[in-house]
């Protein structure tokens, strides 16, 4: 057996027991691991529905331009299809995405086009409005526009809906999702609720969204909009995919918690999740006494957690954010990779200028056959140029500082006080493999 394209594979994804991260609930748990289809997200399923549907109406034909905003996995459902039939892509993002999610779209063959985060949806720079006008101008084009089309949620109604009801044998109780278009909580629910009334379709929403407080009072209030982290749930507009006559409850979840669960999820199941799945898993331990013994609830793990290496499974990232404790300097080097960015004595200050301004740092460790033997800071270069214009030519060794203090790796962060100071701006410390680190005052600030 063999399958015509790689269309033919999207769904039928399996459902996979939790056990670790969800602790404490006394109920049965299933994922629903969306990342088994091609593009590694549950986007897989509305990008061939829409399109299906838009060649059955006659909106697009082979040559077609499929013009979209997106947060990059529906981006990566239209673009498979594309692939498959002869269609070209152009998408709008946010700056607010990961990068891999516009790297991954360029490879398969889409423009990418990134937009502001922090604006209103209808300000001409929103990657909603940039969307809206290319796909105005470019001839023989179309804008899916997954928020109000319909066939989102229609996809998930006939593909997402039947498989959890024949994956549970009907015993499915409830349904967790994170939402932000709002077509796969909408679509599958209507399903569910269609063959078992008493099914509970609970959205996961995150702070700095309207949905939760539309639902409960019918208000769409501004000030619930703000900046948030978390990708691929809430929105600033009220998509018409979000029928929330079919939806239970709400319950939001912050940026930190979803990121961090999200990691659980990853190390402590086996399974490599996005953000959203972080923040769905969280969201239902925060109800968890709401569930009973008999149970069985079904969580949608949306994508694939290769989308975000470089965020929430970057430490740094993470601790920049204040999504990790951090209690020692260990903590501050975990998950460092690479060497430590030095200069040689036998190198010229022209040399070490290049080093800082290439790097965006401004200390260099002074470093000779793997000994530390000084320093060279920003503003002792500074203080060179201005008493002698050709310093750049003159050796490091001739010109550095004595080296940087070396303190132990199991040092607390808040007695890094008594050794950066304004004549030592940063430390070194070594790990369990002798691998050398600096800590600077940006770390210990990024990390408090």
């Amino acid at each position: 057996m063999y399958y015509n394209n790689i269309l033919e594979t999207i769904g039928n994804t399996p459902l996979v027991k939790l056990n670790s991260v969800i602790k404490g609930l006394p109920c049965t748990v299933l994922a629903k691991v969306e990342s088994f289809n091609p593009g590694n997200s549950i986007k897989d399923r509305i990008g061939v529905k829409m399109l299906q549907d838009a060649e059955k109406a006659g909106l697009i034909k082979p040559g077609s331009t499929i013009i979209e905003g997106t947060s990059g996995n529906t981006g990566m459902g239209l673009a498979l299809y594309a692939i498959a039939k002869g269609y070209k892509c152009i998408f709008t993002t946010t700056d607010k995405q990961s990068k891999e999610k516009a790297d991954i779209l360029r490879a398969v063959g889409a423009e990418v086009i990134v937009c502001p985060t922090n604006v209103e949806a209808d300000d001409p720079r929103s990657y909603y409005s940039v969307s809206k006008r290319l796909s105005e101008e470019t001839p023989n084009s179309w804008k899916p526009d997954q928020y109000n089309n319909l066939s989102n949620s229609l996809a998930h109604y006939e593909g997402t809906g039947p498989e959890i009801w024949k994956q549970t044998d009907g015993k499915i109780t409830h349904l967790v999702v994170g939402t932000g278009t709002g077509g796969t909580i909408s679509g599958t629910a209507k399903y569910l609720k269609e063959q078992n009334p008493n099914i509970k379709a609970w959205a996961i929403d995150t702070y700095g969204s309207v949905l939760k407080k539309y639902h409960e009072t019918g208000i769409l209030d501004e000030k619930e909009i703000y900046p948030y982290i978390t990708e691929g749930i809430g929105e600033d507009i009220l998509p018409a995919n979000v029928n929330f006559k079919l939806i239970d409850h709400f319950e939001k979840v912050t940026d930190k918690d979803g990121a961090i669960m999200a990691r659980r999820i990853t190390k402590e199941e086996g399974i490599f999740v996005g953000y959203s799945a972080g923040s769905a898993v969280q969201g239902l331990m925060q109800m968890k006494d709401q569930m009973k013994k008999d149970d069985l609830v079904v969580v949608i793990f949306h994508d694939h957690g290769s989308r975000y290496v470089g965020k929430l499974y970057n430490d740094d990232w993470m601790r920049e954010r204040g999504f990790l404790e951090v209690k020692t300097i260990n903590d501050l080097v975990k998950g460092r990779s690479g060497k430590i960015i030095s200069i040689a004595p036998a190198q010229t200050v022209g040399d070490a200028i290049f080093e800082m301004k290439q790097n965006e740092i401004d200390q260099l460790p002074v470093i000779e056959n793997e000994k530390v033997v000084g320093s060279l800071t920003e503003s002792k270069i500074f203080n060179l140029l201005l008493e002698d214009h050709d310093v750049r030519k003159k050796l490091v060794g001739d010109v550095m500082e004595k080296p940087f203090p070396e303190v132990s790796i199991d040092v607390a962060v808040e007695k890094l006080s008594k050794y950066i100071t304004k004549e030592n701006p940063a430390v070194l410390t070594r790990d369990a493999t002798g691998n050398l680190h600096i800590i600077t005052k940006y770390d210990i600030i990024s990390a408090m």
